[in-house]
């Protein structure tokens, strides 16, 4: 496979080529590296979430919109599929990268650029690492980041500053609304690997949920977007074996299931990482074993998304 990180400049070129047309924004910083700003001042819209939704995935991923419904209205929906769900969406498009600084930036980070780094446990279990000139890590966070933020990066991922690339976008935004409607596969393929089951295995994973409503409260943000995963997440994965364990890779067999996650957030004091991991669930998932059974285990819940949108 061609380098994740290399596949993915592609894209962030593109972005940076129809920056215009997008409403999106790049700045060089004074060490060279780039940021490419999706939704903090820029405005960004629907086309640039599902840009950086792919660049999240390096290409991997088919991302679109289509409509659908909550609670009887009308309501955009982003769909993704991938024929390599291992790579795609835990080696690059999971938000693994805790950005904290003593200047006070603080930011969340996904993408290739930590498949160059590789700590974290989905990299041993996948068997996947990546080398490039070139690291891309989109950056969920209400600041733009500024050097001390590049060459944080650019040390980690061992490349030169001017190769590095940072997507930047509030959570708030319709691209941040857009781009995390997009990981509903991704999480139902994560809680596989915390049950315990290869995820190399799987061999297809497509996924739908619902756009949340935008919000500039980012606290509110945090609060829709994870609800429209939760409690409208669907998945459907094609697996290579089977297993007794897949009705713990929903949101539904939460204790707190119908909290809203607001809440959720507010319990664990604001620390993201403090949230159970059960919490980031999709809401109902169908498992295609080939040769072998097909599951379909949780439920969606359009009244606990309409009170979550706001719905009147």
């Amino acid at each position: 496979m061609e380098s994740i990180n290399r596949t993915a400049i592609e894209l962030v070129d593109e972005a940076l080529d129809f920056a215009g047309e997008l409403d999106v924004a790049g700045y060089e910083l004074e060490n060279g590296a780039t940021v490419v700003d999706f939704g903090v001042d820029a405005t960004g819209g629907v086309e640039a979430g599902l840009l950086l939704a792919e660049i999240q995935t390096a290409g991997l991923a088919s991302v679109n919109t289509r409509m659908g419904e909550v609670a009887g209205a009308p309501r955009g929906y982003v769909e993704l599929s991938t024929d390599h769900p291992a790579v795609a969406l835990l080696c690059s498009q999971k938000a693994g990268w805790e950005l904290a600084f003593e200047s006070g930036f603080e930011g969340l980070g996904s993408g290739p650029a930590r498949a160059l780094v590789g700590q974290e446990t989905e990299f041993e279990r996948v068997g996947y690492y990546d080398s490039s000139e070139f690291a891309t890590l989109a950056v969920e966070s209400t600041t733009l980041p500024d050097e001390e933020v590049a060459e944080h990066v650019a040390d980690l991922a061992e490349v030169d500053p001017e190769g590095v690339f940072l997507p930047t976008y509030a959570t708030g935004s319709t691209a941040g609304s857009v781009a995390t409607a997009a990981r509903a596969a991704e999480l139902a393929v994560f809680r596989l690997l915390e049950i315990g089951y290869e995820p190399t295995d799987v061999l297809h994973a497509s996924g739908t949920a619902p756009i949340a409503p935008v919000t500039r409260d980012e606290d509110r943000a945090m609060g829709r977007t994870n609800d429209a995963l939760a409690y409208g997440g669907e998945v459907h994965l094609q697996v290579a074996r089977d297993d007794d364990r897949f009705d713990e890779i929903v949101s539904t067999v939460r204790d707190d299931y119908g909290t809203p996650f607001l809440e959720v957030f507010e319990d664990a004091d604001w620390d993201f990482y403090e949230v159970p991991e059960s919490v980031f669930a999709p809401a109902q998932v169908t498992v295609d074993v080939v040769d072998g059974p097909v599951y379909t285990v949780g439920e969606t819940d359009e009244a606990l998304l309409a009170e979550s949108f706001g719905y009147r």
